[in-house]
């Protein structure tokens, strides 16, 4: 695909309402990550306005669903998310179900492509202890400087990553930055 119509990765962040950092203890509410693909790789977010359009989707039905986003990272091709469960949360499978249906539609609307596949599949992997946790908050953050995308991970837009340096300690970010993600075991061959 041409550069030219990838969006600017560096563009000024917006301001994203984000009222707590991620918990430092595990139990048994469940916290997951979850990586979603589009079908056949396909880089159908390849703008702006579509990469907006799927981070707004996962934050308003994470947010509706009672889920707490702790790390999230949005691509042309694919997503990561780390989320806990609140009390009276919706099913995972049943918020990832609506993400990918409404985003579909809307981005088949944009498209002039009605009925489309957009969505291939999600994998999600509980997390339960406190290692694994950190380690997947890191790769989530840092997943825009593993693509290539940019330098510094809080200079990619649709990321939480500018959000989790303005809102946590600096030591919680050192320590959560300080964990290894090479042995992390997460599908991302996007």
């Amino acid at each position: 695909m041409p550069e030219t119509n990838l969006p600017n990765y560096q563009s000024q962040p917006t301001v994203k309402d984000w009222p707590h950092a991620p918990i430092h203890r595990l139990g048994n509410d469940g916290v997951y990550m979850v990586t979603a693909g589009t079908h056949y790789k396909q880089h159908f977010f390849n703008s702006s306005e579509k990469l907006t359009l799927l981070e707004s989707q996962l934050l308003t039905l994470a947010k509706q669903s009672q889920w707490q986003l702790e790390a999230w990272a949005v691509f042309t091709n694919h997503y990561h998310f780390v989320a806990r469960s609140l009390p009276g949360a919706t099913d995972l499978g049943k918020l990832i179900k609506h993400l990918h249906a409404n985003t579909a539609r809307e981005l088949n609307r944009l498209d002039l492509t009605e009925g489309r596949a957009v969505w291939y599949n999600f994998w999600d992997t509980r997390l339960t202890y406190q290692q694994s946790y950190l380690a997947r908050l890191n790769y989530v953050h840092q997943n825009p400087v593993k693509h290539g995308l940019v330098p510094v991970a809080n200079q990619y837009h649709w990321c939480s990553a500018s959000w989790f340096e303005r809102v946590a300690s600096p030591a919680m970010i050192k320590t959560i930055y300080s964990f290894q993600t090479d042995k992390v075991n997460v599908r991302d061959e996007f």
